[in-house]
This record gives structure tokens, sequence and C-alpha cells, in this order.
């Protein structure tokens, strides 16, 4: 067929560019002690921008994994096949330490350095970093029991992809799942029914089921179950060490609105073999030590969306004209898209601090343990929760072509839910943040006294500040309004961190918009007098290759 028109105006493939090439990530990589870090974090950047990586994500996502129940001849297998990239993306962040590598590690910037590369990785994609993420917080519970966390750490830790069913002990490297949720409870895990029966060998037999399993294909999963003494914590393998396979029978693999390249089942035990973690009836208080690590993990791949979702935008506005001139220079387009990567800039500065504090707190620094209870569970809350809007603000921002799976937009947009709901939804994290409040006002003092420190500097933050103090010694319907309340909170930790580390021009529209009052409902509304030009410039990306 003769060409009918020449193709103008269309925008060039994002390829081929430096994800890690991000004022942001790298000033509070630096500032949080892990600038080693920064050639590593910078070759995964690289390596994530390339074209053959987001092929990868692409085509893991377009072919989701299938379950296998059974073989040819009817023997029960319980297995989950998935495309190969789904493999090079895991093989890909195993070996560059994106799983348990930090607890192994003795050096200051450990957990920073490995959030940093966690960001920067998932923005390839996102649903491959569950088990990724699960495997990096499953030593902190699994160390409730210093005999399975001997044989077992080292394994997790270990820089090896070593994919299929096989006794633990004898792999090269392990993944973690966990399995707490089902049907009659949800978050409420202290209704849960399965029961674990204790044995003569010392070890459990689990009956029951559980809703969402989270990477069933992992060799080893943290579960909940009943014992005679309580709701306690087990650790589950797929295989036992005789090399027989344990009692866990995949129902049914969920079909899920985004997350699709990864797997999450409906798990029925069936007399399946554990191992007690902790003690009775303290499932819950051991399995915690899991939840608040991957917590960490939604806030940074919340961070690493709004960044996927801001640069794809600003490349597009870039290089798309309309109305005579580039749409990055249109005054309404250019409101749209410094808030955006506003809104992003913030998330990724309080995401590496909070990594930050996970290292200083492995370290013995009390008050930064205090600081982190209080500020991931704010964190966690609020930046999960701006996912969402943030992605569908940036898909407009390509208009029709956004709409179009090609773009890549959709599935950002369909994975952006995930986070706030995952380890934890949004009441329960707001009303986690009330528990902290009662039971640890250790941690709010740690968390005051971090946005303390930063007033003085912007007198909109300064107000601010006074405010929510006000409003934390209210106890007046403190759990009807606790959204707004932790909102707020979230809102003054990350202007803080803004006016004392950040952009001057990001942090002058952070404080102009979100705590200064002159700010709408909707992304694009930032007020008179910001520096847009500065903060675009920190959003675009360099790329010098991107394909024509």
């Amino acid at each position: 067929m003769p060409p009918t028109h020449e193709v103008t105006n269309q925008v060039p493939p994002l390829v081929d560019y430096d994800v890690a090439d991000d004022p942001a990530l790298l000033e509070s990589l630096r500032r949080e002690g892990a600038d080693w870090a920064e050639p590593k974090v910078r070759e995964l950047g690289v390596l994530a921008g390339s074209e053959q990586a987001q092929e990868w994500g692409r085509l893991a996502n377009e072919n989701p994994p299938v379950l296998h129940t059974h073989d040819r001849v009817g023997r029960r297998i319980d297995e989950v096949e998935f495309h190969p990239y789904w493999h090079q993306l895991m093989a890909t962040a195993v070996s560059h330490g994106l799983h348990a590598a930090p607890w192994r590690q003795d050096r200051p910037g450990a957990h920073v350095a490995r959030a940093a590369k966690f960001y920067v990785w998932s923005q390839v994609e996102a649903g491959h970093t569950c088990p990724i993420s699960m495997t990096y917080s499953a030593v902190p519970a699994l160390r409730y029991n210093a005999e399975l966390a001997k044989d077992y750490e080292p394994l997790l830790a270990a820089p090896h992809y070593d994919f299929g069913l096989r006794v633990p002990t004898t792999k090269r490297g392990l993944i973690a799942g966990m399995s707490m949720t089902e049907k009659q409870g949800g978050s409420d895990v202290r209704t849960n029914t399965t029961r674990a029966v204790p044995t003569e060998d010392g070890t459990y037999r689990l009956t029951g089921h559980k809703w969402f399993t989270s990477a069933p294909m992992s060799d080893v999963f943290l579960t909940l179950a009943q014992a005679p003494g309580g709701l306690s914590c087990f650790l589950l393998p797929r295989v036992l060490p005789d090399g027989t396979r344990n009692a866990i029978h995949f129902q049914r693999l969920k079909d899920k609105l985004g997350n699709r390249s990864n797997a999450s089942a409906e798990v029925e035990y069936d007399g399946a073999v554990g191992w007690l973690i902790g003690e009775e009836g303290r499932g819950v208080r051991t399995i915690i030590e899991m939840v608040n690590n991957t917590r960490l993990d939604c806030v940074i791949g919340s961070a690493a969306a709004m960044r996927y979702g801001t640069v794809r935008a600003v490349h597009h506005a870039t290089h798309r004209a309309a109305f005579g001139a580039p749409l990055v220079r249109q005054p309404l387009m250019t409101n749209v898209l410094a808030d955006l990567a506003v809104e992003a800039e913030a998330a990724t500065m309080v995401a590496l601090r909070l990594a930050g504090a996970t290292d200083r707190a492995v370290a013995g620094d009390h008050q930064e343990a205090a600081f982190r209870r209080f500020a991931l569970s704010v964190s966690k809350y609020w930046v999960c929760k701006r996912s969402p809007a943030h992605a569908a603000e940036a898909l407009e921002c390509l208009g029709g072509n956004g709409y179009v799976e090609e773009s890549g937009m959709p599935r950002l947009f369909r994975e952006s839910p995930l986070l706030s709901i995952w380890e934890g939804s949004g009441n329960v994290t707001a009303l986690d943040t009330l528990r902290a409040m009662a039971k640890q006002p250790e941690s709010v003092d740690a968390f005051l006294a971090e946005v303390e420190s930063a007033r003085g500097a912007d007198p909109r933050l300064d107000e601010a500040i006074t405010s929510v103090r006000r409003d934390l010694g209210d106890p007046d319907e403190i759990e009807f309004r606790a959204r707004r309340l932790v909102e707020r909170l979230a809102l003054v930790l990350q202007g803080s961190l803004l006016v004392r580390h950040g952009d001057k021009s990001v942090a002058d529209a952070f404080c102009a918009s979100r705590l200064g009052g002159d700010w709408g409902a909707a992304f694009g509304t930032l007020p008179r007098g910001v520096d847009t030009e500065a903060v675009l410039a920190r959003a675009t990306p360099s790329t010098g290759t991107a394909a024509q």
C-alpha cells in the first residue's frame, strides 16, 4: 500500500537512557550515607533504561503466569509457569542485591543503596519486585528462630536466582513469600482459622486456606496459623528436607487488575509441615517485622512509579507540539508537569529518608528506630495514596496516546492502586499511625523532632507544623478524622525534608501548594511565582540516543 501521508509530530520512544539520572534520588543517596553505591546504582539505571530491559518488562506483563495443578498423568504438582523474561527480571534484581543482601552487609548505607536500586529497577517492571520485597523483608522475622535463620538467611541473601522446586538448603539462593490473608478476615488476621498442630518431632502440621498468597512459586513462606497457644508464625518450605513436596496446594491464581506478571494464589494447606518462628501466640508481633519492611518497599515503589510517570509525561510534552508550540512550553501543561514533578521528588526524598532510618535503626540508633516506626506508617498511607492520582494525570498528559497499551501508561495506571492496598490499605495504615501515637509516644516525639529541625526555613512550613501539633493534641473523634491528620503529618515531613535538603525551586513549589493553601484538588494547580522551569529541568530525561 503506498504511503498516504508523512508521519510528523509524534514522540520518539524513551529508550537508552539512565533511569538513575534522577537528581532527587542521587542527592538522597549521598545524603543518607550510601554515596559509595552510586556507580552500581548508575549501572543498574543504564540497564533499566535500555530498550532490552523495557522489552523484558513488556513481555513479562503480556504473558502472565500459568498455574499447572497436575502433571499429564494426574499427579499433583502445583507449579507456576512464567515467561522467560520474568526470570531475567528476577535474576537481575537478585544479582544486584535488591533482595535480602543488605542484612548480610556490614556497611553503613546498605539499606539505602538497596532502596535506590529497588527504586530504579522497579521502573522496568513492578510485578516481580513483590517476591524480591518479601525476600528482603523475611529476614528480621526469621531471626526469631535462630536455628532457621542460620540455615536460611545466607541463602535468602545470596546473589543467585535459582528457580525450581528442590530442597531449599541444596539451592544456591532462595526466594521467600508471605501467606497471611484468609477469606473471612482480610486485614483482620486474628480471625484466621488455619490450624497448626504440634507433632513429636518439633514441627507443626498446618491445615486451612489462604485467600491471597503472594508469589506462590517461592521456596519458603512465612505464614500465620492458630496454634494451641494462639495465632503464631511459621516457616513452610515448598519442598521438605526429604525431597518430597509439602502439602501446599494452589487452587487458582488471582485475575488481578494490575501486577499481571506476578502470580497471586489461593492456597490450601492439607497437613503442611511448618516450623515455628518466635513463640506461640505471638505470630502478629513476629510477622510484623516482615510487614514493616514490605511497607517501606510500598513507599519506594510508589515513588518510583511517580518518577516513571513524570519522566514519560515530560518526555512526551517536550517532543509533541500543539497550537503552535511544544506542549512543555504551554503554560497550563507546564503547571501540570511541574506539579507532577514536585510530587515525585517529595515521595523520593521521604522514601530514601526512611531507608536511611532503617540503616541507622539496624545499627542500634533508638531515635531513628522510633522515627521510622511513626514516619513509615504516615508515609505508607500518603505516598501510596497519591500514586493512582499521579498515574492518571501523567497518562492524561499523553492524551489518547497515553490510553493505548503501547505507551506503557495503562500498565502504570493499573499497577498504581496496589501498593496502597498491599500491607495495609489506607484505613489500616491510618489507624496504625494512631496506634503508634497511643502505644509508642516516643515515635511521635522522634517524628516531631525531625520536622521541627526545619522550623524557620519557610513560614508556610512553620505554620503547618504548629497546626499539626495542635491536631495531635485534640483527642475528639480522632479516629474519624485519622486520614486528614495522617495526610497533614506526611506533608509536613515531606516539606521538612525538601526545605532542608531539596532543590530550592521544588521546596518552594511544595510549600506554596501543599502547605500554603493556594492549591487545588487536581494536579496542575500550582500557584503563581513557582519556578516551573527549574522544577522541570530536574524531571527531563537526558537521552541523546532516543530512537527516532
